[in-house]
């Protein structure tokens, strides 16, 4: 999947982090006293920041104290797309979290005032634990990994059950039309940053408004929820931490949970695992998409979801990515990209959006 933005790196994050790249320098010394009267008063006996290698949509910082480890994510720099690059909302929906079923990072501080080092940005723990980015999880046993998935559908699960008015985000976006919305607001994103013709991306953009299905409901949904956006314990396949919340809003959850799907249809070269079928995917202790959804299903108890729907909401997630990806490119040609991968990443918009339409048959 396109956004490749996990903040928080592995426990060794020496080899997750390089020095500040020259177009995300930042006044340090602005940011240090500032850490020191909004963070960590031990900053004034030192400060270490270095840039993690992710983070195609925010650059995303590691800073170390005497105190503490933290992460820093900052809005990029230059002309951005409407309502895009979130940060505020990522720290608002992880501080009202805390506490909860959905494990989050402890946040610190939000600091909306672009004169201290030129854009937004938040502060947050940075979470000791594993990112894993291949779906195969390979030198896993098929124990460690059926346990792995299954906690991974828990945490969704748990986050789609969420009282967003007992948290504080009753507002935190519109309630129904979550679909005919979200394909209003990908059309125009990816128009925004259009940079070459794709067929299948107009094929969809005409097809899916005629075979929207209705709302299942409104809920938190996360965006981005897929493998290398949760940190894993050292010794446990358990999630000990969900990131990227930038996507988040109030929205259908099936949505949601079918984007988190979306690994089953991709091939291995964008981390997906389209090329295991079912027989494979047993062996290994992966389950099939549809034993996933079953399991997700009965932990919220809904109702079972019909075949014409499903296929509905995987060909409108490849949409969405691919559209993410088309903006990862243009950011990317107008040199504010976060990430040096980012040219590559924007590629993959033709790719997803060719596998999106292929799912829907014909025209169908």
């Amino acid at each position: 999947m396109p956004s490749g933005d996990s903040p928080l790196p592995q426990t060794d994050t020496s080899a997750d982090t390089t020095a500040v790249r020259p177009g995300h320098r930042l006044d340090e010394q602005a940011l240090r006293e500032w850490w020191i009267d909004h963070v960590d008063s031990s900053a004034r006996q030192r400060f270490g920041l270095a840039q993690f290698k992710g983070g195609q949509s925010n650059p995303t910082f590691l800073v170390e104290t005497p105190d503490g480890r933290y992460v820093l994510r900052r809005k990029p720099a230059g002309t951005l797309l409407p309502s895009a690059h979130a940060v505020d909302r990522e720290f608002r929906v992880m501080r009202a979290l805390a506490g909860s079923g959905v494990p989050v990072p402890r946040v610190h501080a939000l600091c909306t005032d672009a004169a201290v080092i030129g854009t937004m940005f938040y502060v947050m723990d940075c979470v000791p634990g594993r990112i894993l980015w291949d779906p195969h999880l390979p030198g896993m046993a098929s124990r460690e990994r059926a346990a792995l998935y299954d906690d991974m559908n828990r945490t969704l699960a748990a986050l789609h059950e969420v009282d967003v008015a007992a948290v504080g985000l009753a507002d935190y976006g519109r309630t129904g039309g979550y679909i005919a919305r979200q394909l209003d607001r990908w059309t125009r994103q990816y128009r925004a940053s259009e940079t070459e013709p794709i067929e299948a991306m107009e094929q969809l953009i005409a097809w899916l408004p005629r075979h929207q299905p209705a709302d299942t409901g409104t809920r938190l949904v996360h965006g981005d929820f897929r493998l290398d956006n949760l940190v894993f314990a050292q010794d446990a396949p358990r999630v000990v931490a969900v990131l990227d919340w930038e996507l988040s809003t109030l929205g259908d959850p099936m949505v949601d949970f079918a984007y988190h799907c979306m690994a089953w249809r991709l091939p291995p070269s964008v981390r997906g695992l389209g090329d295991l079928d079912a027989a494979q995917l047993q062996a290994a202790g992966i389950p099939t998409v549809a034993a996933y959804l079953a399991r997700y299903c009965e932990r919220r108890a809904l109702p079972r979801v019909d075949a014409q729907t499903w296929r509905f909401y995987e060909a409108f997630n490849l949409f969405r990515a691919a559209a993410i990806a088309q903006g990862i490119m243009g950011r990317a040609l107008a040199g504010n990209a976060a990430s040096s991968e980012a040219l590559q990443a924007g590629r993959q918009a033709r790719q997803l959006a060719e596998l999106g339409w292929h799912g829907v048959g014909q025209g169908a």
